[in-house]
């Protein structure tokens, strides 16, 4: 997006294309592609709208950033998107006025509408049970097609792994130490390491030698996930995006029936929260709110962040892995 797309506006006469000086701005300047392509269409999205209302970007008041917000409730957006779309027009006003297009920035104290909570529809990640029947109806042959999905699922479910992360990951970003496999992925602004479980590494290996049987030359920067109806001999880009990736995480929790229910609606997001452990035959559940990877070796461990959490009813925060267990109970 240059200037030039965004209509006769003072404050949209830069030096330079729109999208650099994002690039520039944005993330301390190691925005994501994703990152700019969200700040350039919201920002477009509000500008065409003060367009509508013949209203000059660089002139804006409070009360006019608060017509916007009042604009997009009554269009029904949620709480969570008119949030994103309010923490765009504020930091690129921030941008404005640092680099003295416009004297204050009117968003700045412009907040998001209260968000009504229904504490049921938070619970909107998968029971162990619910979890066994996703798995249970995802397809069992060995095609091509069938491998890609199962993995997929598979890291959600299991490994916790980010949709924009798999999205994102290549064939390079496998990592092998003796018999042990994991991947590095990277999203929301960080890099790491996921040790595979056993089963999932299996099954990586031989999505991969499907992968070449099929014909394919797997090279470090090929995408892992990719779009088999896509052809790869035209030198199309077939990694797979991030919407075909819903589709098909939608479609087997739509027919394990576990989508939409009275209280809650599933989502990619919502697989990875919950975690998936088994000790001495018990079934214990760990919510995965951050990047870090749980290991433990001891069952009063994880007795110990049930209770927990039980108790700060607030996101688990621990890193177990070289955590020795008797200081980690004397402190917790």
């Amino acid at each position: 997006m240059t200037t030039a797309t965004l209509a006769n506006n003072k404050f949209l006469a830069l030096p330079r294309p729109f999208g650099q000086i994002l690039n520039e701005e944005i993330a301390k300047g190691r925005a994501s592609s994703d990152t700019v392509k969200t700040y350039s269409q919201q920002f477009k999205l509000f500008v065409d709208w003060c367009k509508s209302k013949g209203l000059e970007v660089a002139a804006l008041t409070e009360e006019q950033v608060k017509e916007y917000r009042y604009f997009l409730s009554e269009k029904g957006f949620k709480v969570a998107t008119i949030a994103l779309k309010l923490t765009v027009v504020r930091r690129i006003f921030e941008i404005a006025v640092e680099r003295g297009l416009m004297a204050i920035n009117p968003a700045l104290r412009v907040k998001p509408p209260t968000e009504r909570r229904d504490a049921a529809a938070q619970n909107n990640y998968l029971e162990l049970e619910e979890a066994q029947k996703l798995v249970a109806t995802l397809p069992t042959d060995d095609s091509l097609a069938s491998l890609r999905d199962r993995l997929l699922v598979s890291l959600m479910v299991i490994q916790g792994c980010r949709q924009i992360e798999l999205h994102r990951l290549n064939v390079s970003d496998v990592i092998r130490r003796g018999n042990k496999v994991g991947i590095r992925v990277s999203g929301k602004g960080s890099i790491r390491v996921i040790p595979l479980k056993e089963e999932v590494a299996s099954l990586l290996e031989r999505y991969l030698e499907a992968r070449k049987a099929s014909g394919e030359t797997l090279k470090p920067n090929t995408a892992m996930f990719i779009n088999l109806s896509r052809n790869i001999s035209q030198g199309k880009e077939n990694r797979l995006t991030r919407t075909s990736m819903q589709r098909l995480v939608n479609g087997y929790l739509k027919e394990a029936q576990l989508k939409h229910s009275e209280s809650r609606t599933i989502t990619t997001h919502g697989l990875r929260l919950g975690l998936w452990t088994k000790k001495n035959n018990v079934s214990v559940k760990i919510t995965l709110t951050n990047n870090f990877y749980f290991k433990a070796s001891h069952w009063e461990i994880f007795n110990r962040l049930l209770i927990l959490q039980d108790n700060k009813r607030d996101r688990v925060r621990f890193l177990l892995q070289n955590k020795d267990l008797s200081s980690f109970l004397e402190e917790n």
